[in-house]
């Protein structure tokens, strides 16, 4: 990547080069999106970047102004926003973030790539009036620790099993978006006992391909020595520009309406939810790690593998106009797993959000017909 750009348009980078380093499988969570560049002079080019699959934050910078609604959707009630965050909870030695509220069966919603607990603030309002509505940072966003870990998949399925353990403690439903959906059916599948049932919005995740083959080899000590070393180096300079870029509030507004059918919700409260937790100190070391380390090794985590061992019921709920997620993967889902219900709603890849009111109708009803009775005691 090249340095910051000057008072001119900065030169894309070759799609080979972007493709080698961050997309060496296709059909992962990671594809390529459109950006633009916004100067004082009007200058706009068409530009490759990067978007994240499954997730709600990407590189660049965007044309879009300070045109941000302040105000919650009309006749909804939304989450009150506190900068220092809600509720904290220690986890293998790192703070972790969580909103609850009400009371009654328990809920535990779990928000995707780049997002926060605050993801879900016209959605905590409306359940906790007839249930316990938990809302949890994942480690490494939102108001969580940003630790310096190597993120796997499993890292998150450990903290929501954890947390269902020592803070929920008794049997729940768990609801994720995105990144969120697939942490909450590996969380599902690994807490069979206490979980009874799934919501995913738009979930990441990936079917298996029995025709692939691995094409793991032995390092040479060229591979070792220099060329992995090298390959970090400008990695490292590609990403550490790329999270410069995606933390600006006009990229984040950008990528946004991208994936809001109506972008009506993308406000200054949503914008703020997401760049507040980019200032941390550890938080582009993170996303370094998240980009190299995670999001380019997820072969070995699949939606057949981890649906085969779930036993509970599971909702779909789909926003059909998603650009990233399409309602292809739901209907194979469904078809794949039988004990699944599929709702269609005309939305983006953040229909918890986008059309609120209809997705708390659409889980409040598929919730009613679950049965459901909270525990009065610790598991």
């Amino acid at each position: 990547m090249s340095s910051p750009p000057s008072s001119s348009c900065a030169a894309p980078l070759s799609s080979s080069l972007r493709t080698q380093l961050f997309n060496p499988f296709p059909n992962r969570l990671i594809s390529s999106a459109r950006f633009y560049q916004h100067r004082s002079s009007k200058c706009e080019m068409s530009r490759r970047g990067f978007a994240l699959k499954g997730g709600i934050v990407a590189s660049g910078v965007s044309v879009m102004g300070s045109s941000l609604i302040t105000e919650p959707a009309q006749g909804i009630e939304r989450l009150k926003f506190k900068p220092d965050g809600y509720n904290f909870w220690t986890w293998r030695g790192h703070r972790i973030h969580y909103v609850v509220q009400g009371e009654g069966f328990p809920i535990v919603l779990i928000h995707g790539f780049g997002a926060s607990a605050f993801h879900w603030r016209y959605n905590i309002p409306e359940l906790a009036k007839k249930y316990k509505v938990y809302a949890i940072d994942l480690l490494g966003f939102g108001w969580s620790d940003k630790a310096l870990i190597e993120y796997d998949a499993m890292v998150w399925r450990d903290q929501v099993v954890d947390f269902l353990k020592e803070i929920v403690k008794e049997p729940a439903v768990v609801v994720g978006n995105s990144l969120g959906g697939f942490t909450a059916l590996v969380a599902a599948a690994g807490l069979p006992e206490q979980v009874v049932g799934v919501a995913l919005l738009n979930s990441a995740g990936q079917f298996g391909n029995a025709n692939s083959k691995s094409n793991e080899s032995e390092e040479t000590i060229l591979q070792k020595l220099i060329v992995k070393p090298l390959k970090e180096i400008f990695q490292r300079i590609v990403l550490g520009f790329l999270f410069w870029q995606a933390k600006q509030p006009a990229r984040i507004e950008s990528v946004l309406k991208s994936v809001y059918i109506n972008s009506s919700n993308v406000d200054e409260y949503l914008v703020q939810s997401i760049i507040r937790p980019a200032a941390d100190p550890n938080a582009g070391e993170v996303y370094y790690r998240l980009m190299t380390r995670f999001m380019l090794n997820q072969s070995k985590y699949t939606l057949d593998g981890v649906l085969s061992e779930l036993s509970c019921p599971l909702l779909l709920l789909w926003g059909d106009l998603d650009p990233w997620v399409g309602p292809a993967k739901a209907n194979r889902i469904k078809e794949f797993y039988p004990k699944t219900s599929l709702v269609n709603l005309k939305a983006g890849h953040c229909p918890h959000d986008e059309v609120p009111e209809l997705a708390n109708k659409a889980l409040l009803d598929w919730l009613s017909g679950l049965t459901l009775e909270a525990s009065p005691q610790s598991l």
